[in-house]
C-alpha cells in the first residue's frame, strides 16, 4: 500500500496533477510513511524527473510551474513534521531577485527543486538590495547565496552585492550563485561569483556540488 502510495503522488507532480497532491500526500502519510519518506521517496524523485523533462525539452515553463505546484501542494503537509523531527537539512540557501527586477519564475522552480532536494531556503523575492543581502546573510549565515536577473540593465548589482560583501570582510564566507535568461558563464566569472547555473536543473545540480 504504501509504495502504491508513493508511487501516485510521485505521479501527480510529475504530471502536474496539483489538484491531487494534497490528497495523495494525506495517503501517505495514513499508510505509516513519515515526511522524510514521501519527501525522499517521493517529491524528491519527482521533481528529478521534471527537471530532467525540462532540461531535455519535452517540459516548457508552464508544464514545470504546474508540477511545481503539484510539489508544493504535498510538501506544505509534511513541512511541519520535517521541521519538529530529526531531518536535517543539507545546507541553508538565500535567494533572491536583484535590485530593479522583478523576474521570479526562474528563481521560484529554483527554490522548489532546492526545498525538494532537501536544502533550507529563505527567499528574499523581488527587487532585493545590496544591502538587504548582505543583512539577511548576516542573520541566518547560509551557505550559499544565490541571485536572479532577467534584466541586461540590473545584471550588475549582482557585482555590488558580491563588492558589499568584500566591502565588510565577508566575501569569502559564502559561496555566490548567479543566474537568469542573460547571465552566462562569463559574466559570472568576471564579478568573481562562484558558480552560474544555465537554468533552475542546472542551478540545483551546483548547488548540490558546491555542498558536497
Amino acid at each position: 500500500m504504501s509504495q502504491q502510495a508513493i508511487d501516485s503522488l510521485k505521479d501527480a507532480v510529475v504530471n502536474m496533477k496539483f489538484n491531487d497532491s494534497p490528497e495523495l500526500a494525506e495517503k501517505c502519510k495514513s499508510s505509516g510513511l513519515s515526511a522524510v519518506d514521501i519527501l525522499n521517496k517521493a517529491l524528491l524523485p519527482a521533481l528529478d524527473v521534471v527537471g530532467k523533462l525540462f532540461k531535455d525539452g519535452d517540459y516548457f515553463l508552464p508544464d514545470v510551474l504546474m508540477s511545481v505546484k503539484a510539489y508544493e501542494g504535498a510538501y506544505k503537509l509534511i513541512d511541519d513534521e520535517l521541521k519538529a523531527g530529526s531531518y536535517k537539512a543539507r545546507g541553508k540557501i538565500l535567494m533572491g531577485t536583484v535590485e530593479g527586477d522583478i523576474h521570479e519564475i526562474g528563481k521560484n522552480i529554483l527554490l522548489a527543486l532546492c526545498q525538494g532536494n532537501g536544502f533550507e531556503v529563505e527567499d528574499l523575492g523581488i527587487n532585493v538590495s545590496p544591502a538587504t543581502f548582505l543583512e539577511k546573510a548576516k542573520e541566518i549565515e547560509p551557505d550559499i547565496i544565490g541571485m536572479s536577473a532577467l534584466l541586461t540593465t540590473t545584471m550588475p548589482v549582482m557585482q555590488k552585492v558580491i563588492e558589499l560583501f568584500a566591502e565588510n570582510g565577508l566575501r569569502d564566507e559564502y559561496k555566490f550563485i548567479v543566474g537568469g535568461s542573460p547571465v552566462n558563464q562569463k559574466f559570472a566569472d568576471q564579478i568573481g561569483a562562484d558558480g552560474y547555473g544555465e537554468d533552475a536543473q542546472s542551478g540545483i545540480e551546483l548547488i548540490k556540488r558546491i555542498t558536497e
